[in-house]
């Protein structure tokens, strides 16, 4: 595809979340704006295929929405106008243990705190004043380094959340397994469980669960791009994909350039012009583990032991917080946890217009070392089993993909690391550098606006918003 101008007011490149999300929000303030992808399809972590049998739609990377439909930008967009549909299970999480047993969380505050039995007045007294406020705590955490807008409320989540979440849960609940269901929730961070901030991932997922469910995407994530993609478009924006852009001279003149890219493909890119001092900073930016996925198309719904399972859209699989933290620490030391923590996907129990008629999707992944080419899907099964006897009987086909294998697919998760960069205490708001305001480069008019920059990882949009906003503000 050639662009149908020769020069614009500004080119993006990068059709992930956070490249569209700059478009548009650029496109509100431009005439001419270009959006350019290197796939044949735009989407980054947003894409759905059929990757095991025909009519079987799996998610490729993003499954579950809990930022995005929270996200104080995406909110602005109307995308169900766009073609989005929402799909909101009344479970959003489910935790199950060997013995049978489980743990969950209900959209309800009231019926989780039951749920977890001596623990539930513990777990509510945390979360609900961050549910009862969770869009001003939101617009605060999910924005660059500043100072709050609501610092009352900041300073009490930041006595809760700032800490590991090892001593969260240890100083907080009584029960094992109310400790195992909060190390589950702060493994997203992907991260071992004593590190400080890692109890904020918990608090966050927790909150969001009460506050606006874990949704997924009618159809499949793919259709949160095409909305954003819609929106851009019915804004007079231009979308160019199959074009990787190795220098600036393959783009067209524009007054500003942004990267949905990671630092190092950043340096990468030929023609920037990026001043030595900034590129040695760039080259010390950290990524951190990477995953290995995998995709089951199923007979029929998973065979859980516990039945709350079957009711859940998303599924924890770690015995323990011991368990699971001992699954985080392998990755670092170049290992593969051979009882690895899972996160697990069951989307077509909520939407069968992803399989035929009677068939079922599983979407699920662990953590492995950074670039590992260990394809690890049998380990998984083996995990599932002990959750699920006879999981792998009802499985049709699947497809897996290694952590070399998801950066081949999509070149921002370097080594496998599907969050842009790890995010630890310091590296969560100086991304890719310590900055105040860290989307400008060294070159006046280039911007990076991937999840390497602020607020960092999850499918919100916000790193593009804000890039945007800081060359509209300059």
């Amino acid at each position: 595809m050639i662009p149908r101008r020769d020069s614009y007011d500004a080119v993006v490149v990068g059709a992930g979340p956070n490249g569209l999300a700059a478009a548009i929000t650029l496109s509100s303030t431009f005439n001419a704006v270009l959006l350019v992808e290197a796939g044949e399809t735009i989407g980054g972590g947003l894409r759905s295929a059929e990757l095991t049998l025909p009519h079987y739609i799996h998610d490729i990377c993003a499954a579950i929405h809990a930022l995005a439909i929270s996200s104080p930008f995406f909110r602005t967009l109307d995308l169900q106008r766009h073609g989005l549909t929402w799909i909101q299970p009344e479970i959003p999480l489910a935790h199950p243990f060997e013995d049978g047993s489980a743990l969950y969380l209900h959209r309800s505050l009231e019926i989780t705190a039951d749920v977890l039995g001596f623990d539930g007045k513990a777990y509510r007294n945390l979360v609900a004043p961050f549910v009862d406020n969770h869009e001003r705590l939101l617009k605060d955490l999910l924005a660059p380094f500043h100072f709050p807008l609501h610092p009352f409320l900041m300073a009490l989540f930041a006595s809760r959340a700032l800490g590991s979440v090892k001593n969260l849960a240890y100083k907080k609940f009584r029960s094992e397994k109310t400790r195992a269901l909060f190390a589950g929730m702060a493994a997203h961070a992907m991260i071992p469980l004593e590190k400080p901030a890692t109890a904020a991932f918990a608090v966050i997922l927790a909150t969001l669960a009460h506050a606006v469910g874990w949704p997924i995407i009618k159809g499949g994530s793919q259709n949160l791009a095409n909305a954003l993609a819609d929106n851009f478009r019915h804004h007079g924006g231009e979308i160019i994909t199959g074009k990787n852009v190795k220098s600036l001279w393959e783009l067209p003149k524009a007054k500003f350039y942004f990267f949905d890219v990671t630092p190092r493909q950043l340096l990468n890119i030929a023609g920037l012009d990026l001043s030595p001092r900034y590129c040695r900073k760039l080259a010390r930016f950290r990524y951190g583990s990477g995953v290995c996925k995998v995709d089951w198309a199923l007979r029929e719904p998973i065979p859980w032991k516990a039945p709350i399972c079957g009711k859940a859209v998303t599924v924890h699989l770690g015995n323990s917080f011991e368990e699971i933290n001992d699954s985080l620490h392998h990755p670092y030391r170049g290992t593969v946890s051979p009882a690895p923590y899972i996160i697990l996907a069951q989307q077509s129990l909520f939407d069968p217009t992803r399989t035929p008629e009677g068939g079922h999707t599983a979407w699920a992944y662990c953590h492995v070392p950074h670039g590992s080419p260990e394809n690890v899907a049998d380990l998984m099964e083996q995990t599932i089993e002990r959750y699920a006897p006879g999981f792998r009987e009802v499985i049709l086909a699947k497809s897996s993909m290694s952590a070399v294998d998801m950066e081949r697919h999509n070149p921002n998760y370097v080594g496998g690391d599907i969050n842009g960069g790890i995010q630890n205490l310091w590296q969560l708001y100086n991304r890719p550098v310590l900055s105040p305001v860290p989307y400008r480069t060294s070159v006046k008019n280039i911007y990076l606006c991937s999840s390497s920059t602020p607020p960092g990882g999850g499918v919100h949009g916000l790193c593009g918003y804000y890039a945007a906003r800081a060359a509209s503000e300059r």
